[in-house]
């Protein structure tokens, strides 16, 4: 199973590439006043807004690094009911992917509620790798925020 790994602070994350359309480099945004925490703005691709969640400031409350190696990974999610699209996720380090089989990575041993994306780990020469769960990445507010729209039209 391929995976694209990027980074969170000092750690390394893993998000199956299967979600994953195209990886940007760092583009200009649109703000959005009074987005939800994690929601850094709106840029323009290929004639179609696409909304991007900041990776670090959702899950370690600080804003991601502006530097060559931060992306936007444009993934396909969907939401509560079935809809789809395309969102941008602003990730620092996401320059590589790995194939891992999924059997390699195991629990951590430690439950966290408010953090249910985290998945098991693989280990490597690097460290641990952790298995981010894109269906419970989001929070129910971000999730609402940007599949309101959608539900709307």
């Amino acid at each position: 199973m391929l995976f694209l790994v990027f980074q969170l602070g000092p750690d390394r994350y893993a998000l199956d590439a299967k979600r994953v359309a195209e990886v940007l480099p760092l583009v200009d945004m649109k703000s959005i006043p009074h987005a939800p925490n994690g929601i850094v703005g709106v840029f323009n691709y290929r004639g179609t807004p696409v909304p991007v969640i900041d990776l670090t400031q959702l899950t370690l409350g600080t804003t991601a690094r502006r530097c060559l190696s931060t992306r936007i990974v444009l993934v396909h999610d969907t939401g509560d009911w079935g809809e789809q699209r395309v969102l941008g996720l602003m990730a620092e380090h996401a320059t590589e992917t790995v194939r891992r089989e999924p059997a390699d990575f195991v629990p951590t041993g430690v439950a966290n509620g408010a953090a249910p994306y985290l998945g098991p780990v693989a280990t490597d020469a690097r460290g641990l790798l952790q298995w981010i769960e894109m269906d419970t990445l989001l929070p129910p507010s971000v999730k609402a925020a940007l599949f309101s729209q959608v539900l709307d039209q």
